[in-house]
């Protein structure tokens, strides 16, 4: 349940022939909606980005740009696709069915089950680009096929010390965290990975992860269902909403919390010390030292 990166695996043709001018001629002008930033640090919760389409042939030579002639926001910005289904409320990202002529030119590593398969997310992301610190609730393989990123991750038991909105932290620059403003995050502690072309990922679910863009590149990230099927959200397209018994358990927390509010303060704080005291012996992991 740790990450790892993986060298020299088998990974097809993906990694000679994916340049800019083969992506462009492959999948040619079909739309694509593209995340565009005019700073580098990209933040989900602020939303400091907006949504804009561009046939997927101008997309690919503009993110491999440093500066553009043509831009939407500033001559710099910053362009990355996240792909999604058809209908992204309803549809997986499947590479095989959003890029099909790209899917023949890569071999998936096969460490699970056919049936245990839940996406497969193409990404390109401009240099320099990097994005919010989140965890997702399956196990998933970063897969650079081509530029190279830099990742930074945080294990599980660190999630008090990240400042977490639902599934993302707040903390946007893990290299310069503002610590007046998050004092706690020096006690997290740090994991970091340098990704070449042809690397691969294990990103286990629940840990999160910062990436960093250092040149523009190319990535798939394949999902997998490592609990059984009936735990996981059914209406999740995107492998990041809470295991349906996780979500039930906050709900409940969340109707304790408000019937504590029928008390005074002082006891409200005594009763919800004792329950954090309780959820600490009942289920936190005795293991991690």
């Amino acid at each position: 349940r740790k990450p790892v990166v993986l060298k020299g695996m088998e990974l097809g043709t993906c990694t000679t022939k994916w340049t800019v001018d083969y992506l462009s001629q492959a999948e040619g002008s079909k739309e694509v909606k593209i995340h565009v930033s005019a700073v580098p640090q990209m933040d989900f919760l602020s939303k400091n980005f907006v949504y804009r389409t561009l046939p997927f042939d101008v997309f690919v030579r503009r993110a491999a740009e440093v500066k553009h002639k043509e831009y939407f926001l500033s001559e710099d910005e910053k362009y990355y696709l996240r792909s999604v289904g058809e209908d992204a409320r309803k549809d997986i990202a499947d590479v095989r069915k959003q890029f099909p002529i790209l899917a023949e030119d890569i071999q998936i590593p096969e460490y699970f089950e056919k049936e245990q398969f839940f996406s497969s997310v193409f990404r390109i992301s401009s240099a320099g680009l990097q994005l919010w610190t989140h965890y997702d609730v399956m196990d998933n393989f970063l897969i650079q096929v081509t530029g190279k990123k830099r990742v930074v991750l945080f294990s599980p038991q660190d999630a008090s010390y990240l400042y977490l909105s639902g599934t993302k932290s707040e903390v946007l620059d893990v290299d310069n965290p503002d610590l007046e403003k998050y004092p706690l995050f020096v006690k997290a502690k740090r994991y970091q990975c340098f990704l070449e072309a042809g690397d691969v990922l294990f990103i286990p679910a629940l840990w999160f992860h910062n990436v960093i863009s250092e040149e523009f590149g190319v990535a798939l990230n394949v999902f997998w269902k490592h609990l059984p099927a009936e735990s996981y959200d059914k209406s999740d397209t995107y492998g990041n909403k809470d295991p349906t018994a996780a979500s039930r358990a906050i709900q409940i927390l969340d109707r304790a919390l408000k019937t504590l509010e029928e008390l005074p303060e002082e006891y409200r704080d005594f009763y919800a010390r004792r329950m954090v005291l309780r959820i600490q012996e009942k289920a936190y992991r005795n293991d991690y030292g």
